[in-house]
């Protein structure tokens, strides 16, 4: 039996109410089908944006079958199981997944999968694809879990050493964290910029750490602790709530102090949860993906091709983004299995080896991530890491720089 989520927001939005999310049969068009295990959370903290990002992925994977996979004999059937981003409930699902799908690659999703997985991936040779970031915990070789982009430290470095370059001047820019303690990923964002300030104090002078919970509700406080020490930046890679409270704690102390985002807690998602867009007027999200941005380029218009024909409903955002590049380079590395050892008899084996024999160009991805030269050093690539910049200008999401170098930063 092979399997198909249904198309459309529609349909998502209906699967956040079951356990797991729905799927309808698919009938195979090739003479080699393989699956792949979504792991999703239709229900949990990203119920929010689960359908955007699931919408993304599972366009890819259309597109691919009727394109590519035609031309190479090949479908990729996929199933979506709900995890409500927990790592017990992926720890609980996997041997059944496993059993049901035999699956040749899993699409991840966050940090408790990789918590979950990494001591079982390994063992039964499937590798996982995630979307995100990766984390300083899991920067081990010989991985089975493999990220697209650096960790969330190395993202952020990047752009603080663009932000300072454009402020000018000698003095290391004065940068403060804010983070929370109730997930492990949480403390890595901060942990790796700790030890990249202490090692170069010449670049940032990190005056303050600030941990909270996950949902705050008034941060007035520690934004007065910010205010006075000068910050001319806060870092939040957390989520939404913590970038909520710090923007309003800010407010009431009559800052104006720029906030560096992620690509899940970005300028749309926390501009939606504080009312507007231009609430955000200033701040800025940072990544090694597109910017999903008004600007006419090679990735917007593969998302145009993606609406118009293969089914794709999501709106144009980084979330929409973050699923088209994880779907892209998942594809793209089993294409070049396929191409290294034909369409018949692929294991998840042959996936992982085909990650490490060639690089996954900018090209093959349609701009939406940057050349990716993977090596068993690492489960994210090490060398030619690049950030893109967007900001909000009169309202509109902008870019504000690609193609952003990120310096060397030591394993913490």
């Amino acid at each position: 039996m092979t399997y198909q989520s249904n198309r459309g927001l529609r349909g998502f939005l209906a699967a956040a109410a079951l356990a797991a999310a729905a799927t309808m049969p698919l009938k195979a068009q090739a003479e080699e089908t393989y699956n792949l295990a979504l792991l999703s959370d239709f229900s949990g903290p990203y119920a929010d944006i689960m359908p955007i990002l699931a919408g993304g992925r599972e366009a890819v994977f259309t597109w691919w079958n009727e394109t590519r996979g035609k031309e190479l004999g090949v479908t990729l059937n996929y199933k979506n199981y709900e995890t409500r981003y927990d790592a017990a409930q992926v720890a609980s699902l996997w041997p059944g997944i496993k059993s049901e799908l035999d699956p040749i690659a899993v699409v991840g999703l966050g940090g408790p999968d990789v918590a979950a997985l990494s001591e079982r991936l390994p063992e039964d040779k499937i590798p996982m694809f995630m979307a995100t970031a990766a984390y300083g915990f899991a920067w081990q070789p010989d991985a089975w879990i493999f990220n697209p982009r650096p960790t969330y430290s190395h993202e952020s470095v990047g752009f603080l050493n663009w932000m300072r370059e454009q402020r000018g001047g000698d003095e290391p820019l004065k940068v403060a964290i804010l983070a929370s303690e109730a997930s492990p990923a949480y403390v890595d964002m901060a942990k790796g910029i700790e030890l990249y300030a202490e090692e170069h104090p010449e670049e940032i002078d990190l005056v303050e750490v600030i941990y909270t919970e996950v949902q705050p509700t008034d941060l007035t406080g520690q934004m007065r602790r910010v205010v006075r020490a000068g910050a001319e930046v806060l870092v939040i890679q957390t989520n939404t709530s913590i970038v909520v409270a710090a923007k309003r704690g800010l407010q009431a102390n009559g800052a104006n102090i720029p906030i560096m985002m992620s690509s899940h807690n970005g300028l749309p998602a926390s501009g939606s949860a504080l009312g507007g867009l231009e609430q955000m007027e200033g701040d800025f999200e940072a990544y090694g993906m597109v910017i999903a941005a008004d600007e006419d380029t090679p990735a917007r218009q593969f998302y145009e091709t993606l609406v118009a024909d293969y089914g794709l409903e999501a709106p144009w955002n980084v979330v929409t983004a973050m699923g088209v590049s994880q779907g892209l380079y998942t594809v793209t590395v089993i294409d070049h299995a396929i191409e290294a050892n034909g369409a018949e008899g692929l294991t998840g084996e042959m996936v992982r080896e085909a990650l490490f024999a060639k690089p996954i160009t900018t090209e093959e991805t349609h701009g939406f991530l940057p050349t990716l030269s993977f090596t068993p050093e690492a489960p994210f690539p090490l060398e030619g890491l690049k950030v893109n910049v967007g900001t909000v200008k009169d309202g509109k999401i902008t870019i504000a720089a690609t193609g952003v170098d990120v310096p060397q930063v030591e394993k913490w």
